[in-house]
């Protein structure tokens, strides 16, 4: 089954985590700090892989999650990084975040993106030291890996695509002159899914590409063909299939399939373009080649596919000399925001993963991890945040699953 659109959830590893601990040594009343730090989450990375057809097996599972962190131990044992989940996609997989940003376009063999990246592992007291705290009691919470909703979309990678109507033979020509074999059947809609084939003539070769038929109104959803059309965006040359049997008549036939293309991208409708009138063997085509300027062919008997092949191969050759390399895409995303304040319930919440890590500590009862928090919040302008928002003193505050009262920390008596 050919499978060219799912939407898979991702989720990063968590990450382990930190420990408060202590080692008794001489000198040292309180003992000496030696709480290590947990392990990172893992990332969950999409890698393009030609192996890789299609990507059913992500519609039978639509959640992954990366390894997570293991915690931090004494004697400085810091815990272990989760390890990372590396899925495979196809070449030519592009990638969208929730909403709806293309942040991938993976069409080499070993191109990647980070989808979501590992949750950070939380710090152990032994992190803590300094000259003014010579035996912190405090140790971090690992964090929560991120997760988030992608949707994964192939665009088949061909240097030519068949473009006709349904029934047009398709089907059977790219099983002439490749090494394809589609299943073909005497009905409208025959190919159901796109078929890539390689064709090999005369010393040269290229990836031709059978797209499902068009029908008119497909670049607004109608029939089968608009669920097709992106297939044809990679190709450098497209073959307008026409088909002498069946109405509209073929210059009818060409028009239609060029508005559609055009509708659906003028970028795509500017790329050279060969027209094939097929069944040559059934009617005389002579009269509509010479009104259209196309070739002739028989995808039955093989009647002038040589010479069409040759053309093509002429088009896709002086595309590749006058076409750049296709690169591929990664988006480099940026953080974004620290935090937003918003009114929640007659009270706040503050969210962003900044504070949620600045107030994840194993224990907040400890007066010490509190009061940590709380210069931690007010120096990333927490508090001028939410007094700038409207909240005074006793307003109830909740960050991730934590709920406090607001108590502004400059009110603090010194």
């Amino acid at each position: 089954m050919f499978i060219d659109r799912v939407r898979v959830n991702l989720r990063g590893g968590d990450g382990g985590a930190g420990v408060a601990a202590f080692v008794r040594a001489r000198g040292k009343p309180k003992g000496k700090p030696s709480g290590g730090n947990g392990g990172d989450g893992g990332a969950v990375i999409l890698r393009s892989d030609p192996s890789v057809a299609t990507l059913l097996r992500y519609q039978r599972q639509t959640h992954y999650k990366a390894g997570s962190g293991t915690h931090g131990e004494g004697d400085l044992r810091h815990g272990k990084k989760g390890e990372d989940l590396v899925l495979p996609v196809p070449l030519g997989t592009v990638v969208y975040d929730e909403d709806g940003v293309m942040i991938a376009d993976l069409v080499h063999p070993g191109q990647e993106v980070v989808a979501v990246p590992g949750g950070k592992g939380g710090l152990g007291n032994a992190a803590f030291v300094s000259p003014t705290n010579r035996a912190p009691t405090v140790a971090e919470q690992g964090e929560y890996g991120p997760e988030g909703w992608f949707t994964l979309e192939l665009k088949l990678l061909a240097d030519a695509a068949l473009v006709g109507f349904p029934n047009a033979g398709k089907s059977t020509l790219i099983s002439r002159v490749s090494a394809a074999r589609p299943k073909i059947g005497d009905y409208p809609f025959t190919t159901l899914e796109p078929n890539l084939g390689v064709v090999s003539m005369g010393g040269r070769e290229f990836v031709l590409a059978d797209i499902p038929g068009l029908i008119e109104g497909a670049a607004e959803g109608k029939g089968l063909g608009h669920e097709f059309l992106r297939h044809t965006e990679r190709a450098r040359v497209l073959v307008m299939v026409l088909d002498p049997t069946q109405e509209p008549p073929p210059a009818r036939q060409l028009e239609i399939l060029s508005e559609e293309i055009e509708k659906y991208s003028a970028e795509l409708a500017s790329r050279p373009r060969i027209v094939l009138v097929n069944k040559a063997d059934a009617v005389d085509v002579s009269e509509i080649v010479g009104e259209l300027g196309a070739l002739p062919v028989s995808a039955v008997t093989g009647e002038g596919l040589e010479a069409a092949v040759h053309a093509i191969g002429d088009l896709v050759d002086q595309a590749v000399r006058e076409a750049p390399e296709r690169l591929g895409f990664v988006l480099h995303r940026p953080l974004g925001p620290g935090f937003k304040v918003v009114r929640e319930d007659g009270g706040w919440r503050v969210t962003g993963r900044p504070v949620e890590r600045a107030v994840r500590f194993a224990d907040l009862t400890n007066p010490e991890a509190a009061d940590m928090a709380a210069r931690r919040l007010a120096a990333m302008g927490v508090e001028e945040a939410l007094l700038e928002a409207g909240a005074v003193a006793g307003d109830e505050v909740r960050i991730g699953d934590l709920v406090f009262e607001f108590e502004p920390y400059g009110d603090e008596e010194e």
